[in-house]
């Protein structure tokens, strides 16, 4: 799951424990393939393209690494999984925070997730922050999936990866 890979000058380190937990995952052998899927709404702002760049920079094959340009919320992320990557079971890395949500998403949606948590920040101001916005998105999910009934800001064509 995407996120911005600097506040300001300074390194996100959800995005670098995000990148982190999933490095372990791959050389444990729990998963073969990643897709990382983040916002890449301007030429200036590409979270996917940075998330694969960093992974192959650890060490992990990029022809193992798909990317999903459109993945502007969770949502989107989760739904195009399926509908474009052909991807219904998956494990999700991500904060704890953000992992309950994703999994309820992607099980409201009929797929098979599991998370594994990224590790995080505790007793800080970040923390706090994050709690709270969480508290809305999840609000947000909740009539996204029952109410509103929202797709994803783009589908697009189905694209083959790890055949």
């Amino acid at each position: 799951m995407g996120t911005a890979k600097y506040i300001g000058k300074n390194i996100n380190y959800y995005y670098k424990y995000r990148l982190d937990a999933t490095y372990k995952l791959y050389k444990s052998g729990k998963i073969k393939y990643i897709l990382v899927s983040g916002d890449n709404s301007t030429k200036r702002y590409d979270e996917p393209t940075s998330m694969r760049d960093d992974l192959v920079n650890m060490g992990i094959p990029k022809k193992n690494i798909a990317i999903d340009y459109a993945g502007f919320r969770t949502l989107d992320s989760i739904v195009r999984a399926k509908y474009i990557f052909g991807i219904d079971d998956f494990i999700i890395v991500s904060q704890k925070f953000h992992l309950q949500r994703a999994i309820y998403i992607a099980l409201a949606k009929n797929q098979k997730a599991i998370g594994f948590t990224a590790k995080s920040f505790e007793n800080t101001i970040w923390k706090k922050r994050m709690e709270y916005r969480e508290l809305l998105a999840r609000v947000k999910a909740f009539l996204d999936l029952y109410v509103l009934h929202t797709k994803p800001k783009f589908l697009g064509k189905k694209v083959e990866v790890f055949k």
